[in-house]
């Protein structure tokens, strides 16, 4: 019961981060694009976090080295589809159509009949976010943000186990370092990040600290608490503050019916959450 409570709290905290990070990152999309924005937030994020835990790189076998791998690969596929889809769409539609990768992967994992009615009433909510009847609608924005979402739910899978194995913090730090590698490649080819200067390097740092290093390291700790069924649902209450924080920073704003349709996710997750705590009594 303890274990979960830390866990809770550290998942909205992490979605909150998240989210904050987000709405500064699509700030610096007019000067280094999304591929250099994530590049700052990937790298930094790797440096503060080595810098700060120390991994103990030695005490690795084979296993914690190729699960560790997968979980950055996870990482660094994930934001960099996702920055690519908020490039094109708004903050709040993206997080909501990404839920999708962790909602089948609840589905997946659902052993009960009302995890099914929740996890339907989530995707009821994705369906009626999506902006169907707009012929403008970005198709290549959502199809990245679905993407991002099959990727989401790799990172979840990956998450919990690496975090079974070893110490959080060095599957987390390691975790980004082996992201790195993945993104220095693309960004070279983009080439965007080179128009880096002092001022959007201090605000690639606040996104690293809010995207990934502090997010990162609570969600690795969540995942080691908590059933990966219950903390994927939780995250369900993304699109909530994807939208909040769109609108308070980025004056993205979203129809009356995409509100109800965030409602409707927020409700699967708070039943989900309730329901699975009080059959853990």
């Amino acid at each position: 019961m303890k274990k979960s409570n830390i866990a809770i709290p550290a998942t909205l905290l992490a979605i909150i981060c998240v989210q904050g990070g987000a709405s500064i990152a699509k700030q610096l999309f007019p000067a280094i694009g999304a591929v250099g924005t994530v590049t700052l937030r990937i790298v930094l994020s790797a440096v503060l976090l080595t810098l700060i835990n120390r991994p103990k790189f030695l005490t690795f076998n084979r296993q914690k080295w190729q699960y560790c791998a997968i979980y950055g690969i996870g990482l660094a596929a994930m934001n960099l589809i996702f920055y690519m889809a908020i490039q094109r769409i708004p903050l709040g539609l993206a997080v909501t159509v990404e839920f999708a990768g962790p909602l089948f992967l609840a589905l997946a994992l659902s052993r009960k009949l009302l995890d099914v009615v929740w996890a339907l009433l989530a995707c009821a909510g994705i369906l009626l976010i999506v902006p169907w009847h707009n012929d403008h609608v970005d198709l290549i924005g959502l199809g990245l943000a679905f993407l991002a979402g099959m990727f989401w739910a790799v990172y979840i899978i990956m998450g919990g186990k690496v975090s079974k194995i070893m110490d959080g913090k060095d599957a987390v730090t390691t975790g980004m370092i082996f992201a790195s590698l993945v993104i220095i490649p693309f960004t070279i080819w983009d080439g965007a990040v080179f128009n880096l200067t002092p001022a959007i390097f201090v605000k690639g740092l606040g996104v690293a600290i809010l995207s990934s290093a502090l997010p990162f390291s609570l969600e690795i700790m969540a995942l080691k608490r908590l059933p990966a069924k219950t903390f994927s649902i939780l995250m369900s209450l993304e699109p909530a503050f994807a939208a909040l924080s769109g609108l308070v920073f980025l004056a993205e704003k979203l129809s009356f019916l995409q509100w109800i349709s965030i409602a409707c996710v927020i409700a699967a997750s708070i039943g989900t959450t309730v329901f699975s705590r009080a059959s853990d009594h």
